[in-house]
């Protein structure tokens, strides 16, 4: 493994620490690896030591590079000096992605605290967005925030469609960053359809990093469960990335978003409110519609066909003609038509 710290900014002391692992050779499968950035927690006052190394070396084990980002503190992290030390050290890795053998559009952020703050806002309102971001009892309310950093943002309000699937975690009893701010996230991602994993474990500290016995003292009243946000954050990635296989990764498991409402072309993971208001899309999929008129019965008498398709608007046309029996064996054909028409 390679090893380096690069000065990202002198004069407020941001660096970035890169640890990139060998590929190929005996790494016969791997030619490319997924990444995370690793943003330690503190208040905007220090970066955690407990939240940086030890928290890079489960994901180096589980094949990612790692980066640790440690951003402006104290006078220094007038926002947005923080996300602008974000966007800085983003650009750099996903410039140097063939040289470290990175795959650019498979990096996720990581971040703790007021680290999950500025990993919450890189996720919401930055060009160099992450591909995915995995957010520990982050500060993401806005009343929160102004205890940490006066004209910080507020994430929770920042969320959009353009949000990236995101990993939750925290403790019910945290008395430092209230547990809102954790559920007023998940109910602004779930707002706009984005996948999300949440976990919140009964009882815990504040800043617990990995709730390992070598960082959290064994003596600490915290969960049994709460360090399995580790291994829970890594498989959630292989489902969003997908897993090594044969010289590259697997197709994801899971999609950004519910739907494909988002993306610049169509897909049975469209909406049916979206597909059938194109009419470019009802013209591809005409025999397949005349399909469901046959297939389909209205829910009372009154309803006409197009009636039920309103009503059913907001459900993906994949589960609809699954549940019927519909073409279950053209949905690849019925894609790849699709993929041919613009999302408009």
């Amino acid at each position: 493994m390679h090893t380096e710290t690069i000065v990202l900014n002198k004069e407020r002391n941001v660096t970035l620490t890169a640890m990139i692992q060998e590929v190929g050779g005996e790494y016969r499968s791997v030619l490319n690896r997924p990444a995370v950035i690793i943003l330690p927690g503190g208040g905007y006052q220090f970066c955690s030591d407990r939240e940086a190394d030890p928290v890079a070396f489960p994901y180096l084990e589980a094949g990612f590079d790692a980066f640790i980002l440690r951003y402006s503190v104290k006078e220094d992290a007038v926002w947005p000096n923080p996300l602008k030390d974000y966007d800085q050290a983003m650009e750099l890795i996903r410039e140097r992605a063939e040289k470290w053998h990175v795959l650019p559009d498979k990096i996720a952020v990581i971040g703790f605290s007021a680290g999950g703050h500025l990993a919450g806002a890189a996720a919401t309102m930055v060009k160099n967005r992450p591909n995915a971001a995995i957010l520990g009892y982050a500060v993401l309310r806005e009343d929160t925030t102004r205890e940490i950093m006066p004209d910080g943002p507020s994430i929770v309000e920042a969320v959009d469609e353009k949000t990236c699937p995101c990993f939750l975690f925290a403790t019910r009893t945290d008395n430092v960053v209230p547990i809102q701010n954790t559920l007023d996230m998940m109910n602004a991602l779930n707002q706009y359809q984005t996948s999300f994993e949440c976990h919140i474990y009964d009882f815990g500290p504040h800043g617990f990093s990995t709730a390992d016995h070598s960082i959290q003292s064994i003596s600490t009243l915290i969960s049994d469960r709460a360090k399995n946000w580790v291994g829970d954050s890594i498989g959630w990635l292989r489902d969003i990335f997908g897993e090594f296989w044969e010289q590259g990764l697997t197709k994801p498991r899971c999609k950004g978003h519910i739907s494909d409402d988002q993306e610049a072309w169509l897909s049975l993971d469209c909406t049916i409110g979206r597909i059938f208001g194109n009419p470019e899309a009802k013209k591809v999929l005409a025999d397949t519609i005349e399909k469901m008129r046959m297939e389909i019965t209205p829910f009372s008498p009154e309803l006409t066909f197009e009636d039920m398709m309103g009503i059913l608007s907001s459900m993906k046309l994949r589960d609809l003609l699954a549940e019927h029996g519909i073409d279950r064996d053209r949905f690849d054909e019925l894609d790849e038509k699709l993929g041919k028409v613009p999302n408009i």
